[in-house]
């Protein structure tokens, strides 16, 4: 809980008795390596901080899944789509690796808003880091060669990625795993 406290300290000054409030709603949730977070169909009720561990979301496929983001500990997670919108969810989040999430459902992001000072500030945040990362991931497939894209997630997450299976990499950058298989070869 004091990496989410450190996170948002670096962002804003959190009051003593906001953050009382805030941790009050929060639920500690421990997933198992390949745990499914949430299923295609389901309304995504959660707002998640990663405290350890590593999460994909993917869209299932008959032969090949379509993982189209990774996340990574002291960052949020959320098919944050289904949950604004209360609708269900188009695709998987799994978990790649033992993973402690730190949870506050819709209903009680709605009551920290209305209750403190520093509600809206938080979900900004966190709407912001969760929009950032869609963005960044949208530009680098338009504007970035597969080695660039892979590269790029060597250098942010180095002692993460070796967690991660080669062909969710692949699907990852937008190549097939014999694809990113020519690439290692190449840059080592």
């Amino acid at each position: 809980m004091e990496q989410i406290r450190t996170y948002f300290g670096t962002l804003t000054g959190i009051k003593d008795q906001d953050w009382d409030a805030f941790i009050s709603r929060l639920s500690r949730v421990e997933f198992p390596k390949k745990s499914l977070i949430l299923k295609t169909g389901q309304v995504e009720n959660y707002l998640s901080f990663i405290e350890k561990g590593i999460v994909r979301y993917y869209i299932p496929g008959d032969e090949n899944d379509l993982t189209f983001v990774f996340g990574f500990e002291n960052s949020f997670i959320s098919a944050y789509d289904s949950f604004l919108t209360r609708t269900p969810s188009t695709y998987h989040i799994e978990s790649l690796a033992d993973t402690v999430l730190w949870r506050l459902t819709y209903s009680d992001l709605q009551d920290i808003y209305a209750q403190t000072e520093i509600g809206n500030t938080v979900g900004r945040y966190a709407s912001e880091e969760l929009y950032l990362r869609k963005s960044k991931r949208e530009l680098s497939l338009l504007h970035h060669t597969a080695e660039e894209r892979y590269l790029n997630l060597l250098k942010e997450q180095p002692h993460l990625i070796q967690n991660i299976p080669l062909k969710y990499i692949a699907s990852y950058i937008g190549i097939t795993p014999q694809a990113l298989s020519r690439i290692r070869q190449r840059i080592s």
